[in-house]
């Protein structure tokens, strides 16, 4: 999960940019970076932190041209060195830079290739690096000085050929324009659209309409899976689709967690989509406890995504809304944190109950998802600790019991608290008088209402089905390994330690 953005404009591009990723925060707080030309030229700022700390106005005043790209990230493959900060930039052919969001399944095997085969090397683990130079040297094929759209889009086809997973990506090729591109399967969400000036149309892609709506750029479209779009330095924009098999098979998480609800993505309203959420999961409680039965007191969600599907369950029920919850904006997403005792930490600072709201009451606690279990452990603690009488759970997305291998930090089995355990079992280990998560079908329904052109969704992390085919119990075992909390945390230190030595060096 990672934030993009990429935009041909008649002025500097250096504000808007900025502005789209600071909407686009929310998908990437680990690092941020820019970079930008006005057609010969290339100017690049990148670096570990949120946007309002990587860019200053010494940073901004040199980010110059009416083309760039940008890029938020919280890391899943590689580390999160600055090093691996996005755009990254290769100087054959053309020079070409690059923000990817998502994930490829088969980047090992395509790091041999690029260098037994290709003759280009990688400098880091990052597989957005290898997008790169797999879509640098598609394009060194063409063998053209001045490449056309029909050369880049042979290119992109090529990328299609040789890559699996999930991957949305901006480029911007010096001295051309900016390309667009989704995997086949549309996994990961990219949109573009367009706005018009004196001079003409400006255009932009990015992760998420919302970046559109904020900058006043009215959405096209959705870039389609195996699309490419192609925006010239000029103003003038090409697509076509260059993959040989594609279907609609959007993440379900950007549904459930991920976006933005004020996001329009493959024509589903997110808003919407969390709403009927709400509502499906309403029904899943009165199946169990008809109106009469049950004795909830009041609904509350927990900030901030748990709200939207709250309103209509609390509703349905017939029952209060209240929020009981005050949230500390400024504590990133707990799930991304490595290790359990940092999360525990983040927790309790995250959030403050509102004791009224609580005391004497039974309370329904809606969250949009259970992935650790940490946070709602906790948080069903709070409630009893500010008087709640019973506390309840109720999640808008199914139990959550496999890895996650296209681009959402959820690396291993064994960190899942639903993992081999039932719903009830679940329960009792969160501390909550009970649990029930929403059902497979209901969810999918939720966010496939409003767009018949949606094959499904990709739920892997629910049900274990690997959309691209390329995934084993090996590569699985191999993710776990390498991406578990223990080695985020090795990691980490080693980031750190190599941080410490450079800027002792620049001292020196």
């Amino acid at each position: 999960m990672c934030g993009i953005v990429g935009i041909v404009s008649h002025k500097d591009v250096n504000q808007e940019i900025y502005d789209a990723l600071t909407v686009l925060q929310h998908r990437g707080q680990d690092a941020a970076g820019m970079v930008t030309s006005d057609g010969r030229t290339l100017h690049l700022r990148k670096g570990n932190g949120l946007v309002r700390d990587v860019f200053r106005e010494n940073h901004m005043l040199r980010l110059e041209g009416n083309v760039g790209i940008g890029h938020v990230r919280y890391p899943t493959a590689g580390s999160s060195s600055s090093a691996e900060a996005q755009p990254m930039y290769v100087n054959s052919p053309y020079g070409i830079t690059l923000a990817h969001n998502g994930n490829l399944t088969n980047a090992e095997s395509l790091k041999s290739d690029l260098f037994a085969e290709d003759l280009r090397h990688i400098n880091t683990n990052s597989d957005s690096e290898v997008l790169l130079n797999i879509l640098a040297h598609e394009l060194h094929l063409q063998r053209v000085l001045n490449p056309t759209p029909t050369d880049i889009f042979k290119a992109v086809a090529g990328v299609h050929r040789r890559c699996q997973g999930a991957y949305a990506a901006v480029a911007m090729i010096i001295g051309c324009g900016v390309l667009g591109i989704r995997d086949p399967y549309g996994i990961r969400p990219l949109v573009y659209g367009r706005k018009e000036t004196d001079e003409g149309y400006d255009y932009m892609l990015a992760s998420e309409s919302v970046a559109l709506d904020s900058l006043g750029f009215e959405l096209i479209d959705d870039v389609a899976p195996g699309e490419a779009v192609f925006i010239t330095n000029d103003g003038q924009i090409y697509r076509e689709q260059c993959a040989d098999k594609t279907r609609l098979v959007p993440c379900i998480f950007e549904h459930v967690y991920l976006a933005r609800p004020d996001s329009i993505m493959d024509e589903v309203s997110v808003y919407k989509s969390r709403l009927r959420m709400g509502e499906h999961l309403a029904d899943s409680i009165l199946s169990r406890y008809s109106q009469d039965e049950h004795d909830i007191d009041v609904v509350i969600p927990i900030p901030e995504t748990g709200r939207t599907a709250a309103l209509p369950l609390a509703h349905r029920l017939n029952v209060k809304y209240r929020e009981g919850f005050v949230k500390n904006r400024y504590i990133g997403r707990t799930f991304i944190m490595p290790g359990q005792s940092q999360r525990r930490r983040s927790v309790r600072q995250k959030f403050n109950t509102i004791e009224l709201e609580f005391k004497d009451k039974n309370v329904l606690l809606i969250d949009d998802s259970i992935v650790r279990g940490t946070t709602t452990q906790q948080i069903i603690q709070m409630a009893r600790d500010a008087g709640a009488r019973k506390v309840y759970v109720a999640s808008a997305a199914p139990a959550i019991k496999y890895q996650n291998v296209y681009g959402i930090d959820m690396p291993s089995c064994e960190e899942f608290v639903a993992h081999n355990r039932t719903e009830e079992e679940v329960g009792r280990m969160l501390g909550a008088d009970w649990l029930v998560y929403q059902k497979l079908n209901d969810l999918k329904s939720s966010a496939m209402e409003g767009n018949p052109n949606i094959d499904d969704f990709e739920c892997s992390t629910l049900d274990g089905h690997y959309v691209t085919g390329d995934i084993d119990d090996t590569y699985l075992e191999q993710l776990s390994l390498t991406r578990n909390d223990r080695m985020k945390q090795q990691r980490e230190a080693q980031s750190a330690t190599d941080s410490n030595v450079l800027e002792l060096h620049n001292h020196a």
